[in-house]
């Protein structure tokens, strides 16, 4: 419109300037005062247009600017969100959490600012681009903040790291109570030793039972490694029981060791498997692999789109 407007502008000029000059033959003094206003009149149309050739491009400039960063931005949240999913320790967690949402809150910014200069500009199909991206980060960003509330929970890393550390040592400190014991007499040795043994591995099954319980999305899966820690449990205690009468009297005390040992070691137990079932880190890296991904592709195809269409402006007047 701004070329339009300059071409019209002209002509009405020139017209004016030629209608003068044919009322003003003979009137060469009068002409020559005419012909100066007229010359004033002139320039000053051209440097309006000029100023809104040099506007339109100003703001055509800005967009592209802003439709680059937009998609600077898009892709750190989204980097940023992965990061989150993927970190170790809870302050990693929060703080690429962290990144992710200020990011986010970049975009809707250059997007709360280029669509009025899109629309100033009357770009009509940049303007679509840009009203399908809002659209599809709209649904991205509320499957973002999902991915990101559980991230930062961490409750299958807290359940590893309570597998790994205190309740590791729970159970060593089974095994070592119990092998510390010694039989009533030598008749009892091998009764002695055959309980000993069952009540630690019973422990070690259900030590071996909670890596794949923390990594387990499924619940009914869960469920079956939760019977089968009950049933070691029992097992355990079982010996334990008939261990106690065994003994000698020194060694009772071990035996009592060896129970404080085993309650220590399956309270921790029921922590690992509390937090193991809330699965945060597996269901936001589950949603990350999959359904944000999904999300990701149209948004970033959108703000290519968007791109190379701004790139393709030229000069105002030439449209």
């Amino acid at each position: 419109m701004a070329g339009i407007r300059t071409s019209t502008q002209r002509q009405q000029s020139n017209d004016v300037v030629t209608a003068t000059a044919a009322a003003t033959v003979g009137r060469p003094g009068r002409l020559r005062r005419i012909a100066s206003h007229i010359a004033l009149i002139a320039a000053a149309v051209v440097a309006a247009s000029c100023g809104d050739v040099n506007a339109a491009l100003a703001q055509l400039s800005n967009a592209r600017h802003l439709s680059a960063d937009l998609h600077v931005q898009f892709m750190k949240a989204a980097g940023a969100t992965d990061r989150a999913v993927m970190a170790d320790t809870d302050e990693a967690s929060v703080a690429f959490a962290r990144e992710a949402e200020e990011a986010t809150q970049a975009v809707q910014h250059d997007v709360d600012q280029l669509a009025p200069i899109l629309a100033g500009l009357k770009y009509t199909d940049e303007a679509a681009l840009l009203q399908r991206f809002t659209g599809q980060f709209a649904t991205y960003r509320e499957l973002d903040r999902r991915i990101l509330d559980l991230a930062v929970q961490n409750t299958n890393l807290k359940a590893q790291r309570l597998s790994f550390g205190p309740a590791q040592d729970a159970a060593d400190a089974v095994k070592a109570a119990l092998d510390a014991v010694t039989p009533t007499n030598p008749g009892a040795g091998w009764n002695v030793t055959a309980l000993t043994a069952r009540a630690v591995v019973a422990v070690r099954e259900i030590q071996v039972l909670q890596a794949p319980h923390i990594a387990d999305p499924d619940d009914a899966s869960m469920a079956r490694i939760e019977t089968e820690m009950s049933t070691a449990e029992a097992a355990a205690r079982n010996a334990l029981r008939s261990l106690a009468p065994l003994v000698a009297p020194g060694s009772r005390q071990q035996v009592t060791t060896a129970s404080k040992s085993l309650d220590t070691f399956m309270a921790l137990n029921a922590q690992i498997v509390g937090l193991s079932r809330k699965n945060t880190n597996v269901r936001s890296l589950a949603l990350s692999l999959d359904e944000k991904r999904k999300l990701t592709a149209p948004c970033e195809d959108s703000l290519r789109s968007l791109e190379a269409a701004l790139t393709k402006r030229g000069y105002p007047a030439g449209r």
